[in-house]
């Protein structure tokens, strides 16, 4: 199976990464959305980042999806089974997709959209829904801390990878004296394997 994006993005290395934790061997082709665009669209026409094509050349999008399937296939899985820990990961996992949206949201508006039409109200918004996630993030780990025992689950991965990408685009957007059990954890987890051996760039 071929992975097919840039580890620069939170999704594509959300992805490399669970299924490093799943025991799953991908082939990662770093095609950019950007600077590969037709490249990119004769894989898939859709040109969304991440595309796992499959050993049959199936090709499947989103990384909650990928994520599902490569689940299916391991007979694994990197989410509690107990049904109320179960809610607090998912919870934690929304979260921090929505940090992963509005960061990458910042980061279009400041980077390819031209100065002189940028909308600030629209930036403000954004900036608020970002901070809102990570405060809601610091204040879950403040209740049910995630385990650093060199365990990885789908909550931490998510988590970690949503702060290391804020802090790589958007780095005015992050601050670890008001996130500090974030930061904490990101640190752990960038200091684990499966995310060592998959840097952002």
């Amino acid at each position: 199976m071929k992975l097919i994006g840039m580890l620069d993005s939170p999704y594509v290395r959300r992805v490399a990464i669970s299924a490093k934790s799943l025991g799953i061997e991908l082939e990662h082709d770093p095609v950019s959305v950007f600077r590969h665009f037709e490249r990119f669209q004769q894989i898939n026409p859709v040109v969304k980042a991440p595309t796992l094509v499959l050993d049959d050349g199936e090709v499947l999008i989103d990384s909650t999806l990928i994520l599902d399937y490569l689940e299916a296939l391991s007979g694994k899985t990197l989410l509690p089974t107990d049904l109320s820990q179960r809610v607090q990961a998912l919870r934690l996992i929304g979260l921090g997709l929505a940090a992963c949206e509005k960061a990458v949201q910042l980061y279009y508006e400041r980077n390819l959209r031209p100065a002189d039409i940028q909308y600030q109200p629209w930036v403000e918004r954004v900036e608020g829904q970002l901070a809102a996630a990570f405060t809601a993030l610091e204040h879950e780990l403040q209740k049910h801390p995630l385990p650093t025992d060199g365990t990885l689950q789908q909550d931490g991965i998510t988590l970690a990878v949503a702060w290391s990408f804020t802090g790589l685009v958007v780095p005015d957007q992050i601050d670890a004296q008001r996130f500090p059990r974030i930061a904490q954890y990101t640190a752990y987890a960038e200091g684990l394997e499966a995310f060592i051996s998959t840097p952002m760039n």
